[in-house]
C-alpha cells in the first residue's frame, strides 16, 4: 500500500489566511457580504425565526463533529439520502453554552420545534425530521462559499503563499464529496460568528436588517472599491473608510425593499430600525430610506476583525484539504 506523502510547506496557517483577507479586503468585501447575507436568509426562512434554525444546526454540528472524530465521512448525496437526523446526548444546558442564550429561550424554542414536529425527544436522544419543515439543502450556499474560497485562493496564489491552482468547481466538488467534514467546519464558522453579532446587536433579526442595509450600501459604492490588475487592493480599514466616506444620500433602502429581500414583515423591520436609529447605527435620508450611520458604523469594525478569524479558520481547512486530496 502506497503511503501518501504530504508536503507540509504547502499547507496554510490561520494567520496567513486571515492576514491575506484583511489586507486585500476591497476585492473580497462584496462577495463576503453577499455570502453572509445569503446565509442569514437561509437561517431565517425555514421557521421565520433565526434562533430555531440555529438550534437545529447546532445539534447537527455536534453529530458532524462526532463523525469527524470517528473518521466517518458522508458525501452530500449520502448525507441527504435520509429524511431524518439522529442526535445523541441532547442537553438544553449544552445548547445554552454553545449559543450563549438564556435557558428559558432555548427551552421555549425547543418546545416549539417539538410541537411543529421538527424534532422528537426520547430522554437524551433527539430525532430531527427534515420532512417536517421547509428544509433547504445548501446547494446554492455551497456554490457561493466555493466561489469565495476560490477568490481567496487566487490572492494567496498571487502572493506566493498557496501553490495549488483552483477553480470554483474544484472547491465545490470537494465540499460535496467530503460534505460532513467540510460542512461541519462551515457550521463551526457560522454559529459563533452569528452569535457574536447577536451579542453586538442584541437580536439576530436586527442584525439581519442592518446587514441588508450594509449590503445595499456596499453594492452602491463598490465602484469606489474596484482596483485594476496592477493596483494594490485596499485593506479592511481603508475599505470601510471608503464605504463610510461615500455613504451619500442616494444609496438607501426602504423598509418595503428590505422586507421583499428578507421576507421579514415590514412592521418588524420598521420596529427594529427604530432601535438601529436610536443606537445611531443607521439614519434616514430625504427619500425616507435607511442608510448606514458613519459615526457608529466604526464601532463594529474592530469587532468584525475578531469574528473574521472564524472565517479564516474555515477557509484554511478547506484549502489545506484540497492540497492533500
Amino acid at each position: 500500500m502506497r503511503i501518501q506523502q504530504i508536503d507540509l510547506s504547502k499547507t496554510l496557517t490561520d494567520d496567513q489566511v486571515y492576514d491575506t483577507i484583511m489586507s486585500n479586503y476591497s476585492g473580497l468585501s462584496k462577495n463576503w457580504i453577499l455570502h453572509q447575507w445569503n446565509w442569514m436568509n437561509n437561517v431565517y426562512l425555514p421557521f421565520k425565526d433565526h434562533y430555531k434554525y440555529l438550534i437545529i444546526i447546532s445539534l447537527i454540528e455536534k453529530t458532524l463533529q462526532f463523525y469527524d472524530q470517528m473518521n466517518i465521512n458522508y458525501s452530500y448525496d449520502d448525507y441527504y439520502s435520509k429524511s431524518y437526523q439522529q442526535i445523541e446526548r441532547f442537553s438544553i444546558t449544552d445548547l445554552c453554552k454553545k449559543l450563549d442564550l438564556p435557558k428559558e429561550t432555548i427551552r421555549r424554542k425547543v418546545l416549539e420545534l417539538e410541537k411543529e414536529g421538527v424534532i422528537t425527544r426520547d430522554k437524551k436522544r433527539i430525532i430531527i425530521d427534515r420532512k417536517a419543515f421547509k428544509f433547504s439543502k445548501p446547494e446554492q450556499q455551497i456554490k457561493i462559499s466555493s466561489k469565495y474560497i476560490y477568490l481567496v485562493s487566487q490572492i494567496l496564489n498571487k502572493e506566493n503563499i498557496y501553490s495549488k491552482k483552483l477553480e470554483p468547481k474544484m472547491v465545490e466538488n470537494l465540499i460535496m464529496k467530503r460534505f460532513t467534514l467540510s460542512w461541519g467546519w462551515f457550521y463551526r464558522m457560522q454559529i459563533p460568528l452569528i452569535i457574536g453579532y447577536h451579542k453586538f446587536m442584541k437580536d439576530l433579526t436586527t442584525f439581519h436588517i442592518w446587514g441588508t442595509i450594509c449590503m445595499n450600501q456596499v453594492l452602491n459604492v463598490s465602484k469606489h472599491l474596484d482596483v485594476g490588475d496592477n493596483e494594490t487592493s485596499l485593506d479592511y480599514f481603508t475599505t470601510n473608510t471608503v464605504l463610510i466616506e461615500n455613504l451619500g444620500t442616494n444609496t438607501g433602502i426602504s423598509a418595503m425593499s428590505i422586507s421583499d429581500m428578507t421576507k421579514i414583515p415590514r412592521a418588524t423591520i420598521i420596529r427594529k430600525c427604530q432601535y438601529l436609529l436610536k443606537k445611531d447605527l443607521v439614519k434616514i435620508n430625504e427619500k425616507k430610506q435607511y442608510v448606514l450611520s458613519s459615526m457608529n458604523f466604526r464601532k463594529i469594525l474592530p469587532y468584525q476583525t475578531e469574528v473574521f478569524k472564524y472565517k479564516a479558520k474555515f477557509i484554511r481547512k478547506v484549502l489545506n484539504l484540497l492540497v492533500i486530496s
